[in-house]
């Protein structure tokens, strides 16, 4: 990915310096005009924004705290995006160690994949400074969409929860698939009609802003009671069938504790609110600020 965006900074600037531990990867870069650094310190030495687009936390760590990297060079003034999707403990060492040297590091973890770093079609998620986001944004939309999330950490939270959020939404997929086939449904057509109901019409995230986003479970739009015997019946028929079904299980123990609770009569999304209550945190976002952010465009 980091060659994808590298390309497209390259084309769009002049002044750009690059470096990577395999040589022949920077060998296209430098046919387009980019300057190849000898190493991370002379990268550093030789930069105001570095970027840096790495596997993950340990080379991170050697990039920025090891002999000669990006640490041991650093200028006041000079900011670093680490493009990684690394971790919040190691993104916070390096915030306080640039701090001592004047200069702001903000974690800007990528999605898109490579297809999508070639062409420029990705979100770059920012946690911390907004002013430095902002005085840095023409050069961050020269290879992404640009979207500043909060305070230092938030754009690595962001994207933990977006992968996350896919894996766990495919796992699902793959277990009703599994009962729907082997209750003799054709696959193929079995796409194709799921396509057609509530969950196909929209894309998944948006099931959230009616109730859950807001916090009103109150007006239902279906029984949560309802939902319970959907649920019910399909775990039934996987037991009837023999197909594994752990993630609906799991969901029917919480519609059941859920019913314990009172919340028949409420909206079917209700047993959600057990999640919270045990993490501790409240979501209850308001209205008017949830209206703007549906009608903005992604």
């Amino acid at each position: 990915m980091g060659r994808g965006m590298a390309a497209r900074l390259a084309a769009g600037r002049e002044d750009l310096v690059v470096y990577d531990l395999v040589p022949d990867a920077t060998e296209p870069l430098r046919q387009r005009g980019a300057r190849v650094a000898a190493n991370i310190g002379d990268l550093t030495r030789r930069s105001e924004v570095l970027f840096t687009s790495l596997p993950g936390p340990p080379e991170v760590e050697a990039c920025v705290f090891g002999e000669d990297g990006v640490l041991a060079n650093l200028r006041p003034g000079q900011v670093l995006f680490d493009l990684s999707t690394s971790s919040i403990a190691l993104t916070r060492r390096i915030d306080a160690a640039f701090a001592e040297r004047g200069a702001t590091v903000l974690d800007a973890p990528v999605s898109g994949g490579p297809a999508g770093a070639a062409s420029g079609d990705l979100v770059v998620w920012a946690g911390g400074s907004r002013e430095v986001f902002d005085a840095h944004r023409e050069t961050l939309e020269l290879f992404s969409t640009p979207h500043y999330v909060g305070g230092l950490t938030t754009g690595t939270v962001t994207k933990l929860a977006h992968n996350m959020t896919g894996y766990l939404f495919l796992l699902s997929l793959a277990e009703t698939f599994s009962l729907g086939v082997k209750a003799g449904a054709d696959p193929l057509e079995l796409w194709k009609a799921l396509r057609l109901g509530v969950v196909g019409k929209q894309p998944a995230i948006n099931m959230l802003v009616k109730q859950f986003l807001p916090g009103e479970y109150e007006t239902p739009a279906f029984l949560m009671k309802l939902a319970h015997k959907d649920v019910s019946l399909a775990t039934q028929l996987g037991r009837e069938l023999g197909v594994p079904m752990r993630l609906s299980n799991l969901t029917l123990e919480e519609m059941t504790e859920a019913l314990a609770r009172g919340f028949g009569d409420q909206d079917s999304r209700s047993y959600l609110k057990l999640q919270l209550e045990r993490a501790g945190v409240e979501i209850a976002v308001d209205p008017d600020e949830l209206a703007r952010a549906i009608s903005e465009k992604p």
